[in-house]
């Protein structure tokens, strides 16, 4: 080892600086070759010289490396504090920004809470709004379902209409102004038989309609059927007007007149806007066709005259009690006048005796201040009333 030692040259800077990389640690480097030094020195005295100049190069060599380690040290720990710091920097940040992170996150899931409950609770709402509707809305068509199988039989659909008939009836008439199925002379019938003085007389109301053909007609999806159903509509109102006229105009006995009641508006309508020569054949034959809300009118309009004709038939009791009326009220007038003048004497004794009771204060208090009037101008007292003695 120590011949392969003495074999290298210990003089060149590469063979050192190898030396030194390779063993990394700069002060044993120095000691082997202090030692390798000496022990060359020992065997080559010439060579003292040089070598002890190598030696201090060496030595200068190594020193730089020392301080070159020293500082790369310092680097190393500048840097890794520097690192430290960035890495408890960077640690810090990232913890704040995950607690803001973390906050935004909370409320936002407060809020989506809330709005999400205050969602469910309004659709809640809303759903039992929803419920209570279609409650509605199954009973309403119960009741349409019963009023189609109502209409669509022929006796139950003129029952319903002498029930809504008699229902305005009795809203718009007093009780004894009216009666119902009434029978006629002839045996017929009358759904409803209004009682009216002559002239017009008793007027009959019809409330059978043949609601069949206007049934026909709105279900028609083509012209033809719409046109056979229009025209089987103006036979079966015409055959029920003539009906109505030949069984409820009874000369001597009804009114020239008698109305078709119409429990459905729709077909009033129907009939006016677009058969109105029904309607005017109506008026030729003195049967005027009246809905609901039409009858109600015409009722009222009764309901004058019904009025009126009692008004005249107590016309003389109505005169006798206003001369009975007039009566009184002059007896009042003379009461009212008797009692202007007991009021009017009553007032004059009043304003006597308030000046009676003056003068007597007046004299009191003369006498209570020893203050006597002229007795010229005293009017005398009479002996009766008061004596002096002299």
């Amino acid at each position: 080892m120590i011949a392969y030692l003495d074999s290298l040259d210990w003089s060149d800077p590469m063979l050192l600086a190898g030396v030194g990389a390779a063993v990394g640690l700069p002060i044993i480097v120095l000691f082997l070759m202090l030692a390798l030094v000496l022990r060359a020195s020992g065997r080559a005295a010439r060579a003292t010289g040089p070598l002890a100049a190598q030696v201090g190069h060496l030595d200068q060599t190594v020193r730089g490396l020392g301080e070159g380690q020293q500082r790369l040290a310092g680097g190393l720990q500048s840097v890794a504090e520097s690192q430290a710091t960035a890495q408890l920097t960077m640690m810090q940040n990232m913890e704040r920004r995950l607690e803001e992170v973390q906050r935004q996150m909370t409320d936002s899931l407060h809020g989506t809470s809330v709005r999400t409950t205050r969602s469910l609770t309004e659709l809640q709402e809303r759903l039992a709004t929803i419920d209570k509707a279609q409650t509605k809305i199954e009973k309403l068509s119960g009741d349409v379902l019963g009023l189609q199988d109502i209409l669509s039989n022929k006796q139950t659909r003129g029952a319903f209409g002498e029930i809504q008939l008699q229902d305005i009836v009795a809203k718009a008439l007093p009780p004894n102004a009216f009666s119902f199925q009434a029978t006629l002379s002839n045996h017929k019938r009358a759904d409803c038989l209004i009682d009216l003085p002559n002239p017009p007389g008793p007027l009959v109301i019809d409330s059978k309609f043949p609601l069949e053909a206007y049934e026909a007609l709105i279900a028609a999806n083509t012209d033809r059927e719409a046109t056979e159903a229009a025209r089987g509509l103006r036979t079966a109102v015409r055959t029920h007007i003539k009906h109505i006229a030949e069984r409820y105009i009874i000369e001597g006995e009804t009114a020239d007149g008698a109305l078709m009641f119409l429990p459905s508006e729709a077909v009033y309508a129907e009939l006016h806007a677009n058969f109105p020569e029904i309607v005017r054949e109506g008026f030729a034959a003195r049967v005027w066709i009246v809905s609901p809300t039409t009858c109600m009118a015409t009722l009222n309009t009764l309901r004058a005259v019904l009025k009126d004709a009692q008004m005249r038939e107590q016309a003389g009791n109505i005169r006798r009690e206003l001369g009975l009326l007039f009566k009184d009220v002059e007896r009042l007038s003379d009461r009212v006048a008797n009692l202007d003048k007991h009021f009017g004497q009553a007032a004059k004794d009043i304003a006597d005796i308030k000046i009676s009771a003056d003068k007597a204060g007046g004299r009191a208090h003369r006498l209570e201040s020893f203050e006597f009037d002229d007795p010229s101008d005293t009017p005398p007292i009479a002996a009766d009333v008061l004596k002096l003695n002299p």
